[in-house]
């Protein structure tokens, strides 16, 4: 993949694990990621927020590997959770999946998901060359 992160010295650096922005050149094949949520295999919904987040992010990981993508090949997250009191959890269970890398991100707190009972979301858009 030809992807340059994108952190400029003259913007503050980033508040966290990800990159400003991310340039993707070349011909290649973009991903866009509908937003997963913590259910599980079988169709239930996992108990708590860090069983979502792990169950979310694993489905992500799920279609990207499907299209012959991994975490590598991010190039932008969204991620919604209905509490900041979560952020400390998500940034554990985010750094398990991501490791080193660092995509464009951008982390919402919202009143509500569309059910009640989820607590956390993420999509993402993806590209390899």
């Amino acid at each position: 993949m030809s992807a340059q992160k994108i952190n400029p010295s003259t913007t503050a650096p980033p508040a966290g694990s990800y990159s400003h922005g991310v340039v993707a050149s070349g011909s290649g094949q973009w991903l866009y990621v509908a937003g997963q949520i913590g259910l599980l295999p079988n169709g239930t919904l996992a108990d708590g927020f860090a069983p979502q987040a792990k169950a979310a992010w694993q489905n992500l990981m799920h279609v990207l590997n499907a299209a012959g993508m991994d975490a590598s090949h991010l190039v932008k997250l969204t991620t919604y959770v209905v509490d900041a009191e979560y952020v400390k959890e998500l940034n554990a269970v985010r750094s398990a999946f991501l490791g080193s890398e660092r995509p464009a991100s951008t982390l919402v707190v919202v009143q509500a998901l569309a059910k009640p009972e989820w607590l956390f979301e993420v999509e993402a858009v993806a590209w390899r060359a």
